[in-house]
């Protein structure tokens, strides 16, 4: 890929999640429709397929052959080396009830490579941006992931899936276990912004199950570009597609598996 076309590539990333925040300030703490997909608390707004149309509109426009997976309109694939990986609103059931912990969230792969991230909140005007070899950045300013060590001091953030996984260790358990710890835990109802606080220092982990491609694709490599760590509970290479995350600094990231896993000695 030469620097001509990832200047095109950053360009329109960037203009599509902007128009997107647009979009969602607009609405925000106005009236809006909203409906219910799988789950009576799994939301939908308007204001999802708004931003969704932009986001798609800005990039068709530019790259009309490129694949793009998003949350609300599924996959639309074609044959390309791209592929563009969406959350229109990330946190809609915050944004359906005037939290302003929501943002969009955009990432680009490139041979099934993150190439680019964007994760925008345009409540709290923060952009938290990555470029894959490039660092991170919050605002246009470097960021990085804490220096913290020790699990105990810790300050983690977590989110729970609408349906429980069927394979696994009940979430539940997994939170008392590290609750019991004595460990403050938050949940702030999207998981882009988890990470991208877990990015920039604020939180030093984060885990989540059953999380989508589009919830995760563009933190994640903001993530990575900040200088932490992310696999699945096993402690494997993670891709966008798993369905099992554990983001943190690094430094606590095999006290955290160790807990998960329930093998803390």
């Amino acid at each position: 890929m030469d620097e001509l076309s990832m200047d095109d590539l950053r360009a329109v990333l960037l203009r599509a999640t902007n128009e997107a925040g647009k979009i969602i300030s607009q609405y925000f703490n106005g009236a809006f429709k909203i409906d219910h997909k799988e789950g009576i608390n799994n939301l939908v707004t308007e204001v999802d397929k708004l931003s969704e149309d932009k986001i798609i509109e800005v990039i068709r426009a530019v790259f009309p052959s490129h694949t793009i997976i998003s949350e609300e309109v599924g996959e639309m694939i074609q044959p390309s080396d791209y592929q563009w990986i969406i959350d229109p609103i990330d946190g809609t059931v915050n944004f359906a009830h005037s939290i302003p912990i929501c943002c969009v969230s955009i990432g680009l792969l490139h041979n099934n490579v993150l190439v680019l991230g964007a994760v925008y909140n345009p409540i709290m005007n923060e952009l938290f941006f990555a470029e894959k070899g490039k660092g991170a950045t919050l605002n246009g300013m470097p960021i990085s992931v804490s220096t913290k060590k020790d699990f105990r001091t810790a300050c983690l953030v977590t989110g729970f899936p609408y349906k429980w996984p069927d394979n696994t260790e009940h979430p539940i358990k997994v939170f008392e276990r590290i609750i019991l710890e004595g460990l403050p835990v938050r949940r702030l109802g999207s998981a882009a912004i988890d990470l991208c606080w877990v990015a920039c220092g604020r939180f030093d982990g984060f885990w989540e199950y059953n999380l989508n491609a589009w919830d995760v694709a563009a933190g994640y490599l903001i993530l990575q570009e900040a200088g932490g760590r992310i696999t699945d509970f096993d402690g494997a290479v993670y891709n966008v597609f798993e369905r099992e995350t554990l983001a943190t600094n690094g430094l606590i990231h095999d006290q955290m598996l160790a807990v998960i896993k329930n093998k803390k000695g």
